[in-house]
């Protein structure tokens, strides 16, 4: 029998607690490895997709849905080794702050160092482990990599913005869905189909692009590293504070937790 929504919540609280009881020296671990798997499923997703430029000449719906459904793998291994990832933190960690059981102060912390380790973990993969092999030296993945991290770039701040609460909603549903499953399997199936949805709807999540971007940048591609954080990843990165912390950690926490009997 499944986790009810008021106790997935409450799991969901509480991994929150678990993190900011670890030394910083294993919260990096965590955040790293989480930030790594993410890019993982990244360079799986262009590796697909990317292959794929006959068929998406003539049918770029299904290059979209590819990429969707080959990039959840990344999601799917933080979810079930209980890495971390700044996205989901958005949520996990703003229903404590809204009991009033986490301080301000350790809820801005957290979510800064989750950033920067995440993006110590993505880098990771974006170079030493795609890049710098030569991944996206040859045709066809130079040129997809290199056209989607350009159009990525190439956005007002408002759509990017958007995008942004757009993924994280999705992302952070995902993980609260794994918090309902109680089975393996159905960890997988809830956690794909949601962030399915986000890739092929083209939102943009800040740790993804953190992949993409760098990537295409350390593959030749004329992007700087100042149009990557100004013109995307910024923007990026506060719609998907507002997806997850807004849309689903404040917006489930008032259903299911406010001025309600809790359950621990």
């Amino acid at each position: 029998m499944n986790n009810s929504p008021k106790e997935a919540l409450i799991v969901f609280m509480n991994s929150s607690f678990y993190k900011t009881s670890l030394s910083i020296t294993k919260f990096a671990v965590l955040a790293i490895l989480g930030g790594a798997f993410i890019a993982l499923g990244g360079l799986l997703s262009v590796m697909v997709a990317g292959g794929m430029s006959g068929i998406g000449a003539e049918n770029p719906g299904l290059i979209k849905f590819i990429s969707g459904a080959t990039f959840p793998v990344g999601l799917i291994i933080v979810a079930l080794t209980k890495t971390d990832l700044f996205t989901s933190d958005c949520a996990a960690f703003t229903i404590p702050l809204w009991e009033k059981k986490m301080k301000f102060f350790t809820f801005l912390k957290y979510l800064f160092l989750s950033y920067i380790f995440n993006f110590i973990g993505v880098q990771f993969v974006a170079y030493f482990l795609s890049a710098h092999l030569g991944y996206f030296n040859v045709e066809p993945w130079q040129s997809y990599l290199h056209i989607l991290s350009t159009a990525k770039v190439n956005q007002s701040w408002e759509m990017i913005f958007l995008k942004g609460i757009g993924a994280n909603w999705l992302v952070c549903l995902a993980i609260f869905l794994a918090f309902i499953a109680k089975d393996t399997v159905g960890k997988v199936i809830v956690i794909w189909i949601p962030i399915m949805m986000f890739v092929t709807l083209g939102y943009e999540h800040s740790i993804a692009n953190m992949f993409f971007i760098p990537a295409a940048i350390y593959s030749g591609a004329p992007i700087t590293w100042g149009e990557f954080i100004f013109r995307n990843l910024i923007p990026a990165t506060l719609g998907n504070f507002v997806g997850g912390g807004l849309l689903v950690g404040t917006a489930f926490w008032y259903l299911y937790l406010h001025k309600s009997e809790k359950l621990v």
